[in-house]
């Protein structure tokens, strides 16, 4: 439950004894050390990482896992008032006071608009709240920012399937099963609406 560049750390690295200290510091904070390589890596690279993983693991618990380390990714703003924000609205959502929540969602996207969690956060909340195609728009800017974000791709695929419009809803648990295979339910849901579907055409 939410995006370094890795050149200009290594010159950084590389140059020590002339960089200012402030720049070095603001350099090493933006990148984190991979225990398995003890190398740098950027966020955008341990995802890439990680949907390689989640796209060829067969072992559906294994895989699940790979999935929340990837939710753990995209949960992480890289700011403490963005995470602040969040919080207030995890919190506000668990007592039912969704316009307070809305609120808090809005200025987290205001503050950082490219932070995919922020959207995909107020999309669930207007799911919830049954504003489909508010939850839709909030959906499509997620898959904009994050093309692979199988998340926002199963709440398309629920709201396109309860409007009706079955063929589309399965295109895009299609989607979602190219990026996370070996998800049970998704497979379920798209066999389903297959099923559906093969039988309105006979």
């Amino acid at each position: 439950m939410r995006f370094f560049m890795l050149s200009a750390l290594c010159l950084s690295l590389a140059m020590i004894g002339t960089a200012p200290t402030a720049a070095l510091a603001q350099a090493v904070d933006k990148a984190s050390v991979d225990p398995a390589s003890s190398t740098f890596t950027t966020q955008a690279q341990r995802l890439d990482k990680l949907f390689t993983e989640l796209k060829h693991e067969g072992n559906a618990d294994t895989a699940r896992g790979i999935a929340d380390q990837i939710r753990r990714e995209w949960q992480e703003s890289g700011s403490a008032s963005i995470n602040l924000l969040i919080r207030w609205a995890d919190k506000a959502i668990s007592e039912e006071k969704n316009a307070a929540a809305l609120d808090f969602l809005d200025e987290a996207i205001r503050l950082k608009p490219d932070y995919v969690e922020g959207w995909n956060r107020r999309a669930t909340l207007h799911f919830k709240m049954g504003n489909y195609r508010k939850s839709m728009s909030d959906i499509n800017r997620v898959l904009a920012i994050e093309p692979r974000h199988f998340g926002a791709l199963a709440g398309m695929a629920a709201i396109l399937a309860q409007s009706g419009r079955d063929e589309l809803a399965l295109r895009a648990w299609e989607r979602f099963l190219d990026i996370y295979p070996s998800e049970r339910q998704a497979q379920k849901e798209m066999g389903n609406l297959a099923e559906k579907l093969t039988g309105q055409r006979t």
